[in-house]
């Protein structure tokens, strides 16, 4: 591989796919940083070091490549937990909360992570924005009933709003569904927005992925608990080459963990938080 932005995302989603440990319930992602996180864990399954190990997809592409695979899959449902997903995103902000959707299967990803203990997002540095929206439009869902007063609705809220199309007409996700990127420029209350859009009929879903952990009602010592098995991940970063690890959850003292730095905060919550696998950009100074 002799593009070095490939060659990161490929370092950077198998980094990812070395959290898969037997027995697992495991999240497998979409797009192009996520699939070279599920290749490694054919391989794996391949060689013997996984075993045990059923998957859910965030995307029909996603299934149909792992089944090619021979990655074992969930057929329809997904468990009450599922144990690590690894996925990408489209941006990412200072404080790690994510625009993803640029693929189609937000709202499918948006289901999986909800689902997930855990959920390692895997980007390079052309993702890293100051603010959400600074580049990207935001992907809304939207039932085809009515589409049209949902994109002046979004108008409305202040997005520049486009029907994503491919060749043959309006692009549909898994469910069937149709996609409006809307462009509100930076985004300066992204909770405020999202729920301004939840609450509305015909609104299936949206990219932003504000840290909304699942298991919120965890208490701080089993929070706590459930860090130490990370702090090994942590400590086998390993050289500049590969990914920076950050938690998205836990306490404000939870900062980066970089090679070579040692352990992670022991108050550093893991359990239903985003930790999240950043790859270098090697064209500019060291972030």
């Amino acid at each position: 591989m002799t593009d070095p932005a490939a060659r990161l995302k490929q370092q950077a989603g198998e980094l990812a796919a070395g959290l898969e440990e037997s027995g697992m319930v495991v999240g497998l992602g979409s797009g192009s940083t996520a699939i070279f996180a599920t290749r490694r864990i054919a391989e794996r399954l391949r060689a013997g070091e996984l075993g045990k190990i059923v998957a859910v997809a965030t995307s029909s592409a996603t299934d149909e490549a792992a089944r090619a695979l021979g990655i074992p899959m969930l057929v329809d449902d997904i468990p009450d937990d599922i144990d690590l997903t690894i996925d990408g995103a489209d941006e990412v902000d200072p404080a790690m909360s994510l625009i993803k959707g640029g693929g189609g299967a937000l709202l499918r990803e948006k289901i999986v992570a909800q689902a997930s203990r855990r959920e390692v997002i895997v980007v390079d540095a052309s993702k890293l924005s100051p603010r959400l929206g600074t580049h990207r439009p935001l992907p809304v869902e939207v039932l085809e009933f009515g589409w049209r007063s949902q994109a002046r609705f979004l108008e409305s809220l202040g997005a520049v709003v486009a029907l994503r199309t491919q060749a043959d007409g309006p692009s549909r996700t898994d469910s069937g569904n149709m996609i409006l990127d809307s462009r509100f420029g930076a985004i300066v209350d992204a909770s405020s927005l999202a729920r301004k859009l939840e609450a509305r009929a015909g609104i299936v879903a949206h990219g932003l992925f504000l840290g909304a952990c699942p298991r919120r009602d965890r208490s701080r010592r089993r929070w706590r608990a459930a860090c130490a098995p990370w702090r090994e991940d942590a400590r086998a970063v390993g050289p500049p080459s590969l990914p920076h690890v950050r938690p998205r959850h836990g306490s404000p003292n939870c900062g980066n963990v970089r090679p070579g730095e040692g352990q992670l905060p022991s108050s550093c919550g893991r359990a239903g938080g985003l930790p999240a696998l950043r790859v270098p950009d090697h064209t500019r100074q060291p972030q």
